[in-house]
């Protein structure tokens, strides 16, 4: 019996949420940064010819969408819509209309504006993919440019170029030379290969395929002009030392005194620790920011508004709309020209929806964090994604989104969105103070502390605590570390 009931159908009430190809696209948008979307957009204009961009001169208002066919729709879609808790809508844009010329094999068909003009228009779709910034040079293919210049015979350029092979993104030779000489046929005897990463460490720039933090400093002294002898001794003998600060030990065994020490020590410091990175950083593009904030002094407000830089507003070319209507007795062109139309609507609207939601994220935060725009670092307030999150109705996935790689330039320079959301304790007069105020308290405390007697971890817990924040001792190594300060011992001057 019970088998036979096992059999019998039911209904089930489910609510599932289903992702469609225009939600997946506008997440995807939504997440990108401004130099990110000017490639995006320039890669779909140049993909699909309904797509194109509106004149930055033109300053007529849009008209009304004219109808393309209500029932060209397939079945059961409609204009693009993101619903998230019932607070977030997608609507259709209003078009945009103006003369494109588009040529087709199969159709002939032709727009009426002159050559001239779709030169022009052309040159835009150009210009816009321009913008699209160059893949800038490895470090290995800058290492590779010059070992291929250098005059050897053909083992030790084969040789060379395995070991430039194995120099990570910092510089340094981290594998053995036993190890890359077992990859090669012949295997290179010891001394080759020793000679051969001499040449290598010749190469631009000075310190590169060092196998220690050591050889690297010697390999950029011996760069330097002069003799360098007493900058030698410190980083080949008293290495040790140097790390933790012992400047009369060393001054004493080097047979110098600490004000010579001292004067070493600050020709070392002027070497890098990671030379690999000095190249990368050259080929690191300009931060361009995504949101703009300026201080309204009539208002006494903080205004926002979006650096779209060279992105202009897209829109869907009238030609497409009226070859729409003139194929209706073919299927097949109007399949194809429907598809575009509907493809060029999708990415006009999510670029639409990325532009509204990054400018109210970025208005929520410069209201929470006004007292930072006044004041400086250490009044960051505590925000997290999840209060704005419940402000707009939304996942907190979806902040995260809209602020990841996104940077907005203040008053106070360029900083990345996310570096305003932030955790934090509670001061004594239950003010929530951000854990980055409390990072540039503990940054100040030590600016101004007297070097000859730094402060112990212990002190700056007490004089935080003056200030009304309790924080733990363990908690202020954290931060120290992460603002690269050296304990005591080792920030002691003599």
């Amino acid at each position: 019996m019970s088998q036979i009931l096992s059999q019998i159908p039911r209904q089930l009430l489910q609510q599932q949420q289903r992702l469609t190809p225009q939600l997946i696209q506008a997440m995807d948008i939504l997440q990108l940064n401004a130099l990110a979307l000017e490639e995006r957009i320039a890669q779909e204009l140049d993909g699909n010819p309904a797509l194109e961009l509106l004149p930055s001169d033109d300053e007529v208002p849009v008209p009304a969408e004219p109808d393309v066919g209500g029932d060209d729709r397939p079945e059961g879609e409609q204009a693009l819509e993101v619903k998230e808790g019932d607070a977030v809508d997608f609507e259709r844009l209003d078009s945009l209309v103006r003369e494109y010329d588009w040529i087709d094999d199969e159709t002939e068909y032709r727009g009426t504006k002159s050559r001239a003009r779709g030169l022009e228009e052309a040159d835009g779709k150009l210009d816009a993919m321009a913008n699209t910034a160059a893949r800038p040079i490895s470090l290995h293919e800058y290492l590779m440019q010059q070992w291929s210049l250098v005059e050897t015979d053909e083992q030790t350029q084969e040789v060379g170029a395995r070991i430039i092979d194995h120099i990570d993104d910092t510089g340094r030779l981290s594998t053995s030379l036993e190890e890359i000489g077992q990859d090669l046929e012949p295997v290179p005897s010891p001394e080759e290969l020793a000679r051969v990463l001499a040449k290598v460490q010749q190469l631009d720039p000075p310190g590169i395929a060092a196998r220690s933090l050591q050889e690297c400093l010697l390999l950029q002294l011996a760069t330097l002009p002069g003799d360098n002898g007493l900058e030698r001794g410190i980083i080949g003998e008293h290495f040790e030392n140097l790390q933790k600060n012992r400047l009369p030990a060393i001054a004493k065994a080097l047979h110098a005194n600490v004000e010579e020490v001292q004067a070493a020590i600050q020709v070392i410091a002027r070497l890098s620790l990671h030379p690999g990175t000095e190249v990368v950083d050259r080929q690191t593009p300009v931060l361009v920011p995504d949101l703009l904030v300026e201080f309204n002094e009539e208002e006494d407000r903080y205004d926002v508004r979006l650096a779209r830089g060279n992105t202009r507003e897209l829109r869907i070319s009238p030609e497409f709309r009226e070859l729409l209507e003139r194929s209706r007795q073919d299927a097949k062109v109007r399949e194809f020209v429907k598809q575009k139309i509907e493809t060029a609507s999708a990415i006009i609207d999510a670029v639409r929806y990325r532009r509204e939601r990054l400018l109210d994220v970025g208005k929520a935060v410069v209201e929470a964090q006004r007292d930072f725009l006044d004041h400086g670092e250490q009044h960051l307030k505590v925000l997290r994604m999840s209060d704005l999150a419940a402000r707009f109705g939304c996942d907190p996935s979806t902040i995260s989104r809209t602020v990841d790689e996104k940077y907005i330039q203040t008053p106070r320079g360029i900083f990345p969105l996310r570096r305003f959301f932030t955790g934090g304790a509670k001061t004594g007069n239950g003010e929530a103070l951000g854990w980055a105020s409390i990072k540039a308290k503990v940054q100040e405390i030590v600016d101004h502390e007297d070097k000859s007697d730094p402060l112990s971890d212990d002190v700056i817990v007490e004089q935080l605590k003056a200030e009304g924040v309790e924080i733990k001792r363990r908690t202020v190594a954290k931060y120290r570390a992460q603002l690269s300060i050296p304990p005591s011992r080792r920030r002691r001057q003599y």
